[in-house]
């Protein structure tokens, strides 16, 4: 069967304007994995507060890191693609879950080069219901609705592979060791604490040690359990690059509304560590593998002027895998070694 790669990210915005904006956030906060609530609830915050009222300040944040070519998520994404494109034999595409490529237009792509076997690989190394599970799922609609006949085969969560770690470690290294930093911060993405309950329902969820455990990552309870596989990326990463303990430690960004998020809060540590005489800071997040607004506006911008106004003197943002030639490498050798084994 002719196969193809279909890689998905989370999304961007046409453009920084307002009215782009607030087209790109209804698609996205009106996913029922993004806010799980009813849909008339969602649709009462999502439509009559959430876009009433952010689209203005989110314009702006899109503002300040918008590249002359477009969003930095889009652009990174194309030449990420290209690179996996020179290193196999197939057609690679690339999609986003909201916004432009639409998962929609990738799969039709695919579908006019006569691709009848997809290789899905969302873009997201830690499993969660409001990114790996919500592309599968609507990957999974379109197929069954548009190309009966195609076969999809989704990537598993990466988030411990050894390409993946050994990338994130070529990526890292070099900036270290030339920032003597004081403490490393591991920013991922948060997400709602009850999400956690409904991609892995187990009370194992509840047996946190100081920030470092949930449930086993390599266990069946624990395949889908986003933070046992922050944890265990970041134990890893740290491994690799050989981290004293006492130098690193973890937190979660991006919350939304008032429910209880994965804690602790990345904006509250930052200022913590600042507070506690921590001068020289660096952040790494690896849960975004391109860098988008949630890194080089959230973290680099805003979470480095906190830093600063809290006591602290230098603030390094390491730049996430982007299209870099390790990051590439291993996408392609992925592709390859599912051409040969069973992996749905």
């Amino acid at each position: 069967m002719p196969k193809g790669v279909l890689l998905v990210n989370l999304g961007s915005p046409d453009s920084f304007e307002v009215k782009d904006i607030k087209r790109y956030l209804k698609e996205f906060l009106m996913d029922e994995r993004v806010i799980d609530y009813p849909y008339w609830l969602r649709y009462l915050i999502v439509r009559g507060i959430i876009l009433n009222v952010r689209p203005p300040k989110t314009s702006e944040a899109y503002k300040k890191i918008w590249w002359d070519e477009g969003s930095p998520l889009i652009v990174i994404s194309k030449r990420l693609t290209a690179k996996v494109q020179a290193q196999v034999s197939v057609p690679v595409v690339m999609a986003m879950r909201y916004g432009n490529p639409s998962i929609s237009e990738g799969l039709a792509a695919l579908h006019q080069q006569g691709v009848t076997e997809v290789l899905l690989i969302p873009l997201y190394p830690q499993y969660a219901m409001a990114t790996s599970e919500t592309i599968e799922v609507l990957a999974e609609k379109l197929i069954s609705e548009h190309y009966p006949q195609m076969v999809l085969h989704k990537f598993p969560p990466f988030f411990h592979r050894k390409e993946y770690i050994e990338a994130l470690a070529g990526v890292t290294a070099p900036i270290l060791a030339d920032y003597p930093y004081d403490h490393l911060l591991f920013s991922y993405h948060g997400v709602p604490e009850r999400h956690l309950y409904k991609t892995s329902p187990t009370p194992a969820h509840k047996h946190i040690v100081d920030g470092k455990s949930c449930c086993d990552a390599y266990s069946e309870e624990g395949a889908h359990c986003y933070r046992s596989h922050c944890f265990e990326t970041t134990r890893l990463l740290a491994e690799a690059l050989q981290l004293p303990e006492d130098k690193y430690s973890i937190s979660f960004q991006s919350r939304l509304g008032a429910d209880k998020w994965l804690t602790p809060f990345t904006s509250d540590r930052i200022k913590a560590l600042a507070q506690s005489g921590v001068k020289r800071l660096a952040v790494i997040t690896p849960a975004f593998v391109a860098d988008c607004v949630e890194t080089l506006e959230e973290i680099e911008m805003v979470g480095g002027k906190t830093f600063v106004e809290n006591g602290g003197e230098s603030f390094k943002l390491i730049p996430c895998l982007n299209d870099s030639e390790p990051w590439a490498k291993a996408l392609a050798q992925w592709k390859k070694e599912q051409a040969g084994d069973g992996h749905t």
